[in-house]
This record gives structure tokens, C-alpha cells and sequence, in this order.
């Protein structure tokens, strides 16, 4: 077990810190402090971080945190704590870690027994996802899908069933084919594509997949997809859905899960009673 009280006593810290995905005005006035006052922060890129410190005229020493280098890095960063050093952790935009580098360097900080605390501030998914007029919650955070078109697809039919509403980022230039990989798999869903989430074009296009796969392929910027989960399951009876049923339970037990296991998998994924499944799938009723 570990135990963090982020406010007692004076501890080397890695701060996580959130900058603005656009609108430079939303760096929050913790953030800007937090950044002043660590004595190193480490940077994605940090020829983009300077143009952020710049602006706010803030001189504090740079040093570079990125996929490339995470292993490295995140020793070092350990071995600066262990000086007795703060330091702060910034992605090119939005909150380090979602979708960016940082995780495997929040892993060794803890273990080695410094304090990890969040600063809060902007994040593209959480904006998109409460304009986007789609039920917030549940929800379900992938990311970018796979480039592969193949591998984009596998994902898409695992995610098929879940009943929550579904969030991911994607490219200009992929979206055209991630929409129709996402309309052919998970079907016609009401959806949201919002893009330069904060920035001066700012827009949201809110339909179905069918309709806004006609608009997306001429827009550009960061692109965040909402995407309706699946409601049709949960709106049939357990028998009637059975021979469906049947079949997702036993692809999961051909994958070595246990018919408990997939059952209660199953029940999960498409929002209906563990029990009236494994009822319904042993015969008991």
C-alpha cells in the first residue's frame, strides 16, 4: 500500500501538469506558479514548451521527456528527486500521460517514494465529450485507434457491445477511415466530431457517423470522436439476445477464460444481468 498526503510536510514532488490544448489563456494561475517555482520541468518537446514559458515569462531550466527517451529520462528525473529537487512534467498540450508520455515515469516515482500531484487544466477528450451532446457517463476513454486498418477493425468489434459512450482521438488525415471502419462495425450511432478544440476554429459537427463521415474528410486540426455506445443489447430480453450471447461467450472462452469468467465479461460489456445469463446460458429457467 502507499499512503500520499500531497499537502504535509515538504517532500520532492513530480508535479503533472496540464497546459492549454490552444487558448493560452487557460494555463490556470497554479499551473503558472507550479511551473515557475519547480526547479526542472521536463518537456515533451521543448521547443514547443519554450514558446509556453516564453509567453508567460517564465525561465525555468528545460529538459527532455518523451517516448523516445522515457526509460532514460525517468531515471533521471528519479535521481533529481533523490537531490531534493522538484519537477514538473508538461505534454506539447493537455494533460501529460492521455494519450501522451509519463506513465511509466509516474510508476518509478512512486516507487522510489516521492509524491506525484496533479495540476489540474485542459484536456481535449473531457471538452469534447461535455459538448458533445452524447451521455457523459459512462464513458470510455480509447485514444487513437490503430493506423493499421486491420488492427483498427479487431479494436472496433471489441468494442462493439460496450454500452458506454465511446471517446477517441484520431488524425486529419485517418479520419475518413476511421469513420467508415467505425459506421461499418459499430453501425449508424449518433456521434460528435469536435476539432482546434479552444482555438480560433473551434467547431463541433454533431449527427450520425453516416452524416458527419460526409463533412469530416475536409476538416483539419486535432480531432476528438464521441461516439454513442451501444443501446440496442440492453433493450432486448436475455433470451431473445441469447444466440448472440452464446457466441460472445464462447469466443472469450476460446481465448482461455473460464464460462464464469465470460459470462461475467459478457454481462459487463453489454450492460444486462450476470444472472439472468448464466441462467439463460446453463438452461436453469
Amino acid at each position: 500500500m502507499n499512503q500520499q498526503k500531497s499537502f504535509e510536510g515538504n517532500h520532492p514532488t513530480l508535479y503533472i501538469v496540464a497546459t492549454p490544448i490552444g487558448n493560452l489563456n487557460e494555463l490556470t494561475p497554479r499551473a503558472k506558479e507550479i511551473l515557475e517555482t519547480v526547479d526542472v520541468i521536463a518537456a515533451e518537446d521543448t521547443r514547443n514548451t519554450m514558446k509556453l514559458l516564453a509567453h508567460f515569462q517564465i525561465s525555468t531550466h528545460l529538459i527532455a521527456h518523451h517516448k523516445f527517451n522515457e526509460t532514460a529520462s525517468s531515471k533521471g528525473i528519479v535521481q533529481l528527486l533523490d537531490e531534493g529537487k522538484n519537477v514538473a512534467v508538461v505534454s506539447d498540450a493537455g494533460y501529460p500521460l492521455i494519450s501522451d508520455p509519463g506513465s511509466e515515469l509516474v510508476k518509478e516515482v512512486i516507487d522510489a517514494g516521492y509524491h506525484v500531484v496533479p495540476i489540474s487544466g485542459s484536456n481535449a477528450m473531457l471538452n469534447a465529450l461535455v459538448a458533445s451532446g452524447i451521455a457523459p457517463q459512462p464513458f470510455l476513454f480509447y485514444g487513437f485507434l490503430p493506423s493499421n486498418e486491420r488492427q483498427r477493425i479487431k479494436e472496433l468489434h471489441a468494442l462493439k457491445h460496450y454500452p458506454m459512450t465511446l471517446v477517441f482521438y484520431e488524425a486529419p488525415h485517418r479520419i475518413e477511415k476511421m469513420l467508415k471502419d467505425c459506421l461499418e462495425v459499430l453501425g449508424d450511432r449518433p456521434m460528435c466530431l469536435a476539432r482546434e478544440l479552444t482555438k480560433k476554429h473551434e467547431e463541433f459537427l454533431r449527427g450520425t457517423i453516416q452524416e458527419i463521415l460526409k463533412e469530416a474528410p475536409s476538416r483539419k486540426g486535432e480531432m476528438v470522436v464521441v461516439i454513442a455506445g451501444e443501446q440496442e443489447e440492453k433493450e432486448k430480453d436475455v433470451t431473445q439476445a441469447m444466440p448472440l450471447l452464446k457466441e460472445h461467450i464462447q469466443n472469450y472462452i476460446q481465448e482461455g477464460m473460464t464460462t464464469n469468467e465470460a459470462i461475467k465479461r459478457v454481462a459487463r460489456e453489454r450492460g444486462l444481468s450476470k444472472n439472468e445469463i448464466y441462467k439463460e446460458y446453463h438452461g436453469l429457467n
